[in-house]
Formats: C-alpha cells, structure tokens, sequence
C-alpha cells in the first residue's frame, strides 16, 4: 500500500501544479520554490508579481511549521498524526475546488477569490511536503522531480556500465520506484491540461479526490486494530 501512496502523491502534486498553474496566473502550488522564477521574471519585465506568488513561500513555511507541531504533539498522545494531517490536507483541497468552481476563472490573479484558492492549495501541499519528510523519508519527494530524473540517470548510467562485482539489486529497485513517481507526476500534469482544456475550474475538484484515494491507500487504522 505505501507503493501506491507514493503514486497517489506524485500524481497529485503533478495535478495541482499544473492546474493551479494554468488556472492562477503562472502560481508553482506544490513545486512553490518555483515562484521565486517567475517573481524574478515580472520584475525583469517591469511588472509588479502577483500577490499569490509573493506570500507563497511564507503561507508554505508557517503551514510546515504548525504541521511538524501538530503532528509532534499528536504523536505524543498516541493519535495517528499521519492520518489527522492527510485528512486536513483533504479538506484543504476540497475547499479549493469549491472555490474555483463558484468562484472562477480568475482572469486578475491578484482577485480575492483567486488568493484565496492559491493559498488553500499551497497549503495542502505544504501538509503533503510536511507528512513526506517525517513519515516517507525513504522516498524522493512527489512535488519536484528533478532529484528524482537525476538520480535516475545515475542509475541507469550504472546499469549500462556496472561497477565490477557490484550487486545491482538495489539500483534496479530504486530506479523501477523513482521511474513509477516521475511516471505519476507526469500523468497528473498531462491529466490536468486536458480537463482544465475540457471542464475548466471543474478539474480543481479531482485532487481532493486523490486525496481520499490517499488516505485509504494508507490501509487499516493501526490504533482501530490494536484495539478491535
């Protein structure tokens, strides 16, 4: 199941970065480093960047924060912080549907409606950023895949040519995983052209989707288990 989940993350983040692209004038929701470019690009062309793109690295930093806080102070309790914080990050993406569907298109990307959807998204994703680095540490991260395509080169420039008396075991597993995220966040990109080309805002409604298709790839509840 945790194969699948890593999927289900890349697809996602894939989706939601393509779509919140397209849809809130050039805003990076998951890969949100990416705004710093495009920040960079408006002032080398004399405009002034859009709002979204200015606080979305700190709506990302204080979302990250109060999520490693969140998630220490419910592991202390014994709660299972994993699924409380994959469950908020589905209620932030369900939000941001309904708001692009009401409220959009958005063709002024400083527009409230827009601001708000853009933050909602950063912040779902800053949840799945968050929940990768402490729950999936043995796995590349699903919202930026040039680590992953780089170290797949690697890898594959080692299988072509491999060390003398090497095991190549491991590099064949790595390699088949980092190729299945690249795969899934590559399709979640491609998924969100084609149906923002065909329903619009209506495709801002799929991640949240995904997301309940997360939470049960995540399998039985270990606390209902322990105690059934």
């Amino acid at each position: 199941m945790k194969r699948w989940l890593a999927i289900l993350l890349c697809f996602n983040a894939g989706f939601v970065d393509a779509a919140g692209f397209v849809a809130l004038g050039g805003l990076f929701a998951a890969h949100v480093t990416g705004n710093i470019v495009t920040i960079a690009a408006s002032l080398a062309h004399g405009h002034a960047p859009a709002l979204a793109k200015v606080i979305a690295m700190p709506v990302f930093a204080v979302v990250v924060i109060i999520a490693r806080q969140v998630s220490r102070a419910a592991a202390e309790r014994g709660k299972d912080d994993f699924r409380l914080l994959m469950a908020c990050k589905l209620v932030l993406l369900a939000h941001a549907g309904l708001v692009a569907v009401q409220a959009g298109p958005f063709p002024d990307a400083d527009a409230p409606g827009a601001i708000m959807m853009g933050m909602t998204l950063v912040s779902a994703m800053a949840l799945q950023n968050a929940l990768h680095r402490t729950h999936l540490t043995d796995s590349p991260p699903s919202t930026m895949m040039t680590g992953t395509f780089t170290q797949m080169l690697v890898d594959l420039s080692s299988l072509w040519r491999p060390p003398e008396g090497a095991d190549m075991t491991a590099t064949r597993s790595r390699l088949g995983r980092m190729s299945a995220n690249l795969a899934a966040f590559a399709a979640g990109c491609a998924a969100a052209a084609l149906l923002y080309l065909t329903v619009g805002m209506w495709c801002l409604l799929i991640p949240a989707f995904v997301a309940v298709a997360e939470i049960f790839a995540l399998g039985p509840d270990p606390q209902t288990q322990s105690t059934a």
